[in-house]
């Protein structure tokens, strides 16, 4: 027997009629949150996933506790939490976040956000799994005990595995699958946490944990599930995920985790545009294909789910939406005043579009696509990924449907981002793959986005508002990124 094979974990089974009393009662689950709070309140801020930074912690309340690995085996413990975490109080600086593409940071919801925490358990904390501590525990049921990010435990990880290996459910949880997945493949976390936390498996799965929960169907499972029905193939299909029902009675889901396959040896259009950019290289070839590859999604994500029209009213709805964000915007980034009027037309062309009796579909999109979301495998194809949307914004949101040049216009904002990361400043060959890009697009859909340059334009301008408040506040250094597009579409380019 193989050593891998002899220190695994063997789970509860996970049946629908189990009997294990998997979820702690609420009394229960009260007094253990309550007496590893003062860990968590120490702990919490200090992940990137967690929306509440700037403002202090001052109160947990369990949503549910899973055992989902007891922890008086002699052996690792695993305790599943959803918790509202409450903050009361003024919100402090915003923290810095390294240089990278800008992402959303997911804001607080001012009832208390639900977060999924996965916690390992043990009498002592070996040294390769020091940098996972929580903290040690000095009260309550789990006293004597050291707490630690279970994500970094193999053996724990491992675990993970095995119950959505198994569809079924435990306590609150319930794990589905939608194929074969294999065992025994070690579990490693994925370095690069954004708003959630990834777990590699044996390069042959990945899985994301969903930290910020929220009730309802989460795109990052529905809309890959609708493309996989499809048959789209541009979009890894998820093997496996596991959820747990809405405590509020609500009927709806709470989606924790979904398992698609590991697209082993790809590399993102992030790092691949700027190795092109450092090499001196042309990147109009790689920018064809991915616009071809959006439009496959788009198209796919059009024939799965519902398409609307949007009239009048909706359109201009649109419009004043994003003129209402270019205003606080622009209160809180000075330096964004001066192009205010020539800004604010883009949103007026936008309203006047349907007195011209033109049909404007909309559909499920993307909604969050950049360079950073696109994966190149060995074989030269292009992969979308993560479809969760922009974390800032409220779920409902994210799954209206929109106009598809939504994320035309992100794809576009991520060249101009790669162009200006390289010195000296390159904007004709972002220019040249934003062409190419939008023609790949047009050969295969029969619509080139740039036969809508009100809506694009639009879009854009929305995009690189946005940039700028995020660079304002986190990056001041790469706030002249932003507002060299501000500059341009001001100008109505």
């Amino acid at each position: 027997m193989s050593k891998a094979a002899s220190t695994r974990i063997t789970p509860r089974p996970v049946t629908a009629s189990s009997s294990v009393p998997a979820s702690l009662p609420p009394h229960d689950a009260r007094v253990l949150v309550g007496s590893i709070a003062p860990l968590l309140r120490d702990w919490l801020p200090g992940r990137r996933w967690f929306a509440g930074k700037g403002r202090p912690v001052t109160g947990f309340t369990p949503v549910a506790v899973t055992e989902l690995l007891p922890s008086d085996t002699g052996g690792p413990g695993l305790l599943h939490l959803l918790v509202r975490v409450e903050q009361r109080g003024p919100a402090g600086p915003p923290p810095a976040v390294p240089p990278t593409i800008p992402s959303s940071t997911p804001a607080p919801d001012p009832a208390g956000d639900c977060y999924q925490l996965l916690l390992g358990v043990r009498k002592a904390l070996p040294p390769r799994l020091a940098p996972a501590l929580i903290g040690h525990v000095t009260q309550g049921p789990l006293t004597g005990r050291t707490l630690y990010e279970a994500l970094y435990d193999p053996r724990l990880a491992d675990l993970l595995l095995e119950r959505l290996r198994t569809p079924g459910t435990l306590g609150p949880l319930r794990f589905e699958g939608s194929g074969t997945v294999s065992a025994g493949l070690p579990g490693r976390p994925l370095g690069a946490e954004q708003s959630n936390s990834s777990l590699v498996y044996g390069e042959e799965y990945i899985l994301k944990i969903l930290r910020r929960v929220l009730p309802g169907p989460h795109p990052d499972l529905e809309l890959p599930l609708a493309l996989a029905a499809e048959g789209c193939g541009r979009v890894p299909a998820p093997v496996g995920w596991f959820e747990a029902a809405d405590p509020s009675g609500s009927g709806d889901t709470l989606t924790l985790g979904v398992l698609q396959p590991f697209l082993r040896g790809s590399q993102d259009g992030w790092r691949l545009a700027l190795a092109a950019l450092a090499r001196g290289r042309e990147f109009t070839g790689e920018a064809y294909a991915l616009g071809r590859a959006t439009a496959e999604v788009h198209t796919a994500l059009a024939t799965a789910l519902p398409t609307v029209t949007l009239g009048r009213r909706q359109t201009a709805q649109l419009a004043g939406g994003m003129a209402e964000r270019l205003d606080a915007v622009a209160r809180a980034v000075p330096a964004l005043k001066p192009y205010v009027p020539g800004l604010r037309t883009a949103f007026t062309a936008v309203a006047g579009l349907d007195e011209a009796g033109r049909a404007r579909p909309a559909q499920r999109v993307h909604g969050d696509l950049h360079l950073g979301q696109a994966l190149r495998t060995p074989d030269g194809e292009w992969s979308v990924i993560d479809f969760e949307g922009e974390p800032a914004r409220p779920l409902a949101e994210r799954r209206r449907p929109q106009p598809p040049v939504r994320d035309v216009a992100g794809m576009l904002r991520s060249f101009d981002y790669a162009a200006r990361s390289h010195q000296p400043w390159r904007p004709e060959w972002a220019a040249r793959c934003r062409a190419a890009y939008c023609e790949g697009y047009a050969a295969a859909s029969g619509t080139d986005p740039r036969a809508e340059p009100e809506l694009l334009r639009a879009y854009e301008t929305d995009k690189a508002v946005y940039e700028v408040l995020y660079e304002a506040r986190h990056r001041p250094d790469w706030l002249p990124v932003p507002m060299a597009a501000i500059s341009r579409l001001a100008g109505g380019a």
